[in-house]
């Protein structure tokens, strides 16, 4: 497994020339990563080569049984032209723990970063160089055994594929309003709320659907069996200023172990702030909202790194967070993160692993 094959494309693609208009997950780059695993075999048969279509099996068990993980990074380009990631083991290291509990086969993480850096060094070039736009890393796995039967597969594909994307707060970082789902849930403790699989995320869309009827960007899941207690937001891990402590629903298997979130709890402490990782009703979010003791909101995930939360739903009752404006906390968390995923600032905490 140690050697990596790569054939480049014959045909490369006219790279994006106005990174303004970039997006999110439109645009993939030239080549991709692809290892194969057979049982008996193990993991094998790495290589990088021109991105395009696979070939698999209408009975391809991902396709029938959802079995099948993923991850979500970025690569950042610096001022002086450097490229680096931010914690990637950490998203390995995850993608490991949704493989035990998908019952797929365990990645070796360092080798899984050396094909990582070779794919992003073959693909540099298409690492925006506009502040805030990032090169989206997306890794995933799925199981192509062309079988129709209920069993942990014998075959999988493990890939990553490259998207170049634009600033996630192309006019500011401008507060967004999340509602409060009160019919459905996502996940319950003994589930698979804990780990990055297609099935959690396709459960929350009808969650999704119902805010945005209501004009709300996002929802906020309470747990699957009291309906009381705070979970995360569709794709953020959520988190609470009351009084002088930041809040954070503590992870009990049904919430996505965020490597936002674990960073921002390390960030946070760091500057000596109270932070507490514990169970917390809607009820007691309201009642720190009537008391004047609720300060920020905000979000946590890659894709937004820091989003201050304006407005809350819950019921008919509707909370205004800080005067819809993006909290103190909120903001130094921001610029301090994206400081270091851009190179702006030392990495104090050993964060950064650079490409080239």
């Amino acid at each position: 497994m140690a050697n990596i094959k790569i054939e480049l494309t014959k045909n490369p693609k006219a790279k994006p020339t106005d990174e303004s208009k970039l997006g999110f997950g439109k645009i993939f780059s030239d080549h991709m990563f692809i290892m194969d695993y057979d049982t008996g075999m193990g993991w094998h048969d790495a290589r990088i080569v021109p991105y395009g279509t696979i070939e698999i099996s209408p009975a391809a068990m991902c396709l029938h049984y959802g079995q099948e993980v993923f991850e979500g990074m970025k690569a950042y380009r610096t001022a002086d032209g450097k490229i680096q990631l931010f914690r990637p083991e950490e998203n390995f290291k995850r993608l490991n723990l949704s493989n035990e509990r998908l019952v797929i086969p365990q990645l070796d993480v360092d080798f899984c970063l050396e094909a990582l850096k070779k794919l992003i060094e073959v693909e540099a070039d298409w690492v925006p160089h506009s502040d805030g736009a990032s090169l989206y890393i997306r890794p995933f796995i799925i199981a192509a055994d062309p079988f129709l039967g209920v069993r942990p597969g014998d075959k999988y594909m493990f890939m990553i594929i490259l998207s170049p994307s634009g600033a996630y707060y192309a006019s500011g970082l401008n507060p967004v309003n999340i509602y409060v789902e009160q019919k459905y849930v996502r996940a319950v403790r003994g589930g698979m709320g804990f780990a990055k699989t297609g099935g959690n995320y396709a459960a929350s869309l009808i969650g999704q659907d119902e805010a945005h009827k209501e004009n709300y960007a996002q929802v906020l899941w309470l747990d699957g069996v009291e309906r009381k207690y705070i979970e995360e937001v569709g794709a953020m891990n959520i988190f609470f200023v009351i009084g002088d402590e930041i809040v954070t629903p503590e992870l009990q298997g049904s919430i996505l172990p965020g490597i936002t979130r674990k960073s921002a709890i390390e960030i946070c402490k760091s500057w000596g702030y109270k932070v507490s990782e514990k169970r917390i009703s809607i009820q007691e979010i309201a009642d720190a909202y009537d008391n004047g003791e609720l300060k920020e909101v905000f979000g946590t995930g890659t894709a937004a790194v820091i989003s201050p939360v304006g407005h809350l739903k819950w019921g008919d009752k509707v909370m205004e967070i800080n005067d819809n404006k993006i909290g103190e906390i909120s903001q130094k968390l921001y610029d301090t993160m994206t400081s270091m995923q851009y190179g702006k600032i030392d990495d104090k905490f050993g964060w950064i692993y650079p490409v080239c």
